[in-house]
């Protein structure tokens, strides 16, 4: 099954005790926070505090970067001076218990709220955790008189932590964009006079008056005549978009021109932009595989390393004839530091939210950590044709009508019929034909799935779609369908053929691009589409499309991705996510173009491209990439680092500030690897 099935009840929710940190201090937690949040299928996360991604309930999200800094900066210059009189400006009455007082000094700044972590992790069941390896390795140094390095072990694993809370703060940056993009309050029209109110008591069928520049805070109709937008908030592209009176307008945004009116068709918590930021505040609570597994390896490996350390401090007694104490120990807390995995534990998740973020900004959404993972193996790319590579509009090119039809009162008919459906092709009927005859009677209306429409109008059947239908009730007709390259309709009338309409869609203007991209990738592209055969193929040609399948019922559609499956081959599929459910479940990635267009491509899909350009595919597959790739450096690179140092530690032949550069250094350097990933160009 999909992906997307297996958003319900994620098997691992856990955090690591310093990931859990590290994202709080960042102002964050209310993001990440997987406890607290839940799937857009399973109801609404907590309310959102002032929208700004933060809970509001921890002082430190608020810090600025010096007070951050400030305790490892006392810290330092306490240290350094300490230093300077052991060994540069040796001082009388520097030592004994004023030295030790002095280094006491130097410590308590940078690791009291270590040991204080440490202390909360062991009463809530976790004791194994990185604040007690760092605890225990420091509070060690101090009882075997290495009172420098135990201050300089915490001084640098504290700035190394605050440059974590940084980093993560910078990934956050593109995600809290989003959050932000919603004002508090709007101007609405009472008793003809404007009034400003909070932006949740804005009820449906208000007036809203949006001035130039200013953002649009629900869902709603313009009233204007005209207005021009900015919609980089929900496409991630800052191209105006122009607006007519009656069109849709979203939350999020941005009036660009003179003050314009909007009737608010849609409550506060249910607009398009309130569904978009639940899915990117749930976002990081689908972990990628690599993420699970790093945590669960986190909490195995840190127990070993513990009793590895003890085996360090105590086994060589067995065995050593030089056998002392001190020494031995001392490996065991050069051991234990080195072993800290913190570089894991925080440059991978870290990876997986700057690939959200980055993904974010250009508007892709992902619905968890692990798509970016699946994504990025992607070995097909499946695609409807219509509103995925067409633009979905489509015009009425011909009209052929038996002679001994009354054209006008059959296309009033086909346009009342048409009227039920949603489909494109209904708009292109209802845009040539004009107003629909409200005095026609359809009676048993009835959709038939990949075939059309039946109804019964002034007492005779009428059949509209296309000619799979007429065949399925026996109809003949004098024509070849298969001659005909547009998408035809067929109509029939008291049993009989009385004539059919062609009409066409045109062809995106990057959709060329993208298969050309996908290509590029080592991705096969097919078609998929219950539209006639020639039309499918001629666009398929059109674009370089590898294979097309037209004429196919939503069951064929199912059973052309089974077949691409059985190959042992991963497949994502673009569609609507709403008729093609079946084979979104069935794909390994359901990828929803335009989810400016329906509610319910947000809640069925698992990626969302919000603009409906489908060169944001080969762009989605190719953020996927770059995240996992990040993603395996940092892990590569903090094992062979870690594993050479951790080797010279119980040999004795690595101090106390090597193990410093093994942890806190490879975590600095895994770090800035990780926010590479919001740098680049897509």
């Amino acid at each position: 099954m999909s992906n997307n099935i297996n958003h319900e009840n994620h098997p691992e929710k856990k955090t690591t005790p310093q990931e859990d940190k590290i994202y709080e201090d960042a102002g964050v937690k209310k993001i990440i926070e997987d406890d607290g949040c839940c799937s857009p299928k399973k109801g609404k996360p907590e309310k959102h505090n002032d929208d700004d991604g933060h809970d509001h309930n921890n002082d430190d999200s608020d810090k600025t970067t010096f007070q951050m800094f400030l305790p490892a900066i006392v810290s330092f210059v306490v240290l350094l001076s300490g230093i300077t009189m052991d060994n540069f400006i040796p001082q009388e009455w520097f030592k004994d218990w004023v030295r030790i007082v002095w280094y006491g000094v130097a410590y308590v700044p940078v690791g009291l709220p270590v040991l204080k972590e440490a202390f909360e992790s062991i009463a809530k069941g976790d004791i194994f955790s990185e604040f007690f390896l760092m605890s225990i390795a420091t509070v060690g140094a101090f009882a075997i008189g290495e009172y420098p390095e135990g201050v300089a072990v915490m001084l640098f694993y504290s700035v190394g932590e605050v440059f974590q809370t940084l980093a993560v703060s910078r990934a956050k940056s593109n995600i809290k964009a989003l959050l932000d993009q919603r004002p508090d309050e709007v101007t609405i029209f009472e008793n003809d006079q404007p009034k400003i109110i909070p932006a949740d008591q804005a009820k449906i069928g208000d007036i809203i008056q949006l001035k130039s520049g200013e953002k649009l805070a629900l869902d709603g109709e313009l009233i204007s005549e005209s207005a021009s937008f900015n919609t980089a908030a929900l496409t991630g592209e800052s191209k105006p978009d122009t607006k007519s009176k009656g069109e849709s307008v979203l939350a999020g945004m941005i009036n660009l021109q003179t003050i314009a009116q909007v009737k608010v068709t849609t409550a506060y918590e249910d607009s398009k932009l309130s569904k978009i930021l639940e899915l990117v505040q749930n976002a990081t609570a689908q972990k990628a595989p690599t993420e699970l597994f790093i945590r669960k390896f986190a909490r195995i490996y840190t127990p070993i390393v513990v009793a590895l350390a003890v085996l360090i401090c105590f086994l060589p007694y067995f065995f050593a004839d030089d056998y002392t104490f001190r020494d031995w120990l001392y490996r065991a807390l050069i051991f234990l530091v080195i072993s800290c995995p913190c570089a894991l534990v925080i440059s991978i998740p870290l990876g997986y939210f700057g690939g959200i973020g980055a993904a974010s900004k250009n508007g892709v959404l992902f619905k968890g950590s692990n798509f970016l993972d699946i994504i990025s193996n992607i070995q097909n790319v499946v695609m409807d044709k219509t509103g995925t590579m067409t633009e979905g509009v489509f015009k009425v090119q011909e009209i052929n009508i038996k002679p001994e039809y009354d054209k006008n009162e059959l296309l009033k008919m086909v346009n009342a019929l048409e009227s039920k459906s949603t489909h494109p092709i209904a708009t292109a009927i209802h845009d040539y034909v004009g107003e629909i005859d409200q005095s026609l009677d359809l009676q048993n209306t009835e959709e038939i799935a990949g075939h059309g429409l039946k109804a019964i109008v002034k007492g005779k059947e009428l059949l509209v779609g296309n000619f799979k239908l007429m065949d399925k009730f026996n109809i003949k007709y004098d024509v070849n369908p298969s001659e005909i390259i547009y998408t035809v309709i067929a109509i029939a009338y008291n049993g009989k053929f009385a004539g059919h309409i062609t009409i066409a869609d045109s062809i995106k203007d990057d959709a060329k691009q993208t298969v050309e991209k996908l290509h590029s990738l080592n991705v096969k592209v097919t078609m998929l589409s219950g539209d006639k055969s020639t039309v499918v193929k001629f666009v398929a040609q059109q674009l370089g499309i590898d294979n097309a399948f037209g004429d196919l019922l939503p069951e064929d559609k199912v059973n052309k991705v089974k077949e691409i499956k059985s190959r042992n081959e991963t497949v994502a599929f673009v569609g609507d996510g709403v008729n093609d459910a079946p084979v979104v479940a069935l794909s390994d990635v359901g990828i929803a173009m335009g989810g400016l267009g329906s509610d319910a491509t947000i809640e069925t899909a698992d990626v969302v491209i919000q603009d409906d350009r489908p060169s944001k595919i080969p762009m989605a597959i190719n953020i996927g990439k770059q995240t996992r790739k990040i993603v395996w450096q940092n892990i590569i690179l903090a094992f062979a680092v870690k594993g050479v140092v951790l080797v010279l530690g119980a040999g004795g032949l690595a101090t106390m500030w090597e193990a410093v550069f093994a942890d806190v250094g490879v975590a600095l350097l895994a770090i800035l690897n990780a926010v590479r990933i919001q740098k680049m160009k897509f």
